[in-house]
C-alpha cells in the first residue's frame, strides 16, 4: 500500500471517528464570528406546531449576537456584550436583561460565549439519526427555562439546535447558508430603543 494511500486512510479514520464533543470544541476554537439563516419550529407535547418562523442570526465571540426574526412576525434579540435587548415592534416594547443573568438561560448567549457551556451545562455525546455529530447539554441549575439542549455539528459548523422545556415543548432550529468567520460591523451588535417604545428591565 502506498504511503499516500495510508496517509489518506488515516485522515479519513480520524474524520469518521470525530465525536460531537470534538466538533463542539472545534466550533468554539475555530469560529470567532458567524452568520446564518435559520428556521425555527416550536411544537407542544402533543406534537402540534405552535410556531414556525424564519430569520437571520449573527454572532461574534465573546458574547455579542443578533437574531432577527423576519417571518411571519418581526422581532430582534441583540446581545451587546453586557446586556441582552429583546425588541417587539408589534407591542412597541423592549425588554432588557443583564448578560450575566441571562447567559445560563439563553442559547444564543451561550453560542456566542463558548466557555460558559461547560460552566452551566453537563455535556455528553448524543446518538441521533442523520449525518450530524450531536452533543446533549443538561443544565446544572433549574433556572434555564429548558431541561435539555441538543447541538448538531457538521465539521466545525453548527447546523441544528433543539431545546426541550419542562412543559414538553420542543424548539428545533435549523441553520442554512452558514458563513464561518465573516467580517461583521460592530454596529450590528448595538441597540438603541426606539423613542416610542416601552423599556422593561428584568
Amino acid at each position: 500500500m502506498s504511503r499516500l494511500l495510508i496517509v489518506l486512510l488515516c485522515l479519513f479514520a480520524q474524520t469518521a471517528s470525530a465525536t460531537g464533543l470534538e466538533r463542539m470544541k472545534e466550533y468554539f476554537q475555530n469560529i470567532q464570528t458567524a452568520r446564518a439563516d435559520f428556521h425555527q419550529v416550536v411544537t407542544d407535547k402533543q406534537g402540534h406546531k405552535t410556531q414556525d418562523v424564519t430569520g437571520t442570526m449573527q454572532l461574534q465571540k465573546p458574547s455579542k449576537f443578533r437574531w432577527d426574526y423576519n417571518k411571519p412576525f418581526v422581532q430582534q434579540i441583540v446581545g451587546d456584550g453586557q446586556k441582552i435587548w429583546l425588541y417587539d415592534p408589534d407591542l412597541s416594547q423592549v425588554t432588557v436583561r443583564s448578560l450575566t443573568k441571562a447567559i445560563s438561560s439563553s442559547p444564543a448567549a451561550l453560542l456566542a460565549g463558548g466557555k460558559e457551556m461547560e460552566r452551566f451545562f453537563v455535556m455528553r455525546e448524543a446518538s441521533r439519526k442523520g449525518d450530524l455529530e450531536w452533543v446533549s447539554a443538561m443544565p446544572k441549575v433549574n433556572e434555564t427555562g429548558f431541561e435539555r439542549l441538543f447541538l448538531g455539528f457538521k465539521g466545525d459548523a453548527l447546523m441544528q439546535m433543539e431545546l426541550h422545556d419542562s412543559f414538553g415543548n420542543r424548539t428545533a432550529i435549523e441553520f442554512s447558508n452558514v458563513q464561518r468567520n465573516p467580517k461583521i460591523s460592530q454596529e450590528v451588535f448595538k441597540f438603541t430603543p426606539p423613542a416610542d417604545a416601552d423599556v422593561l428591565t428584568q
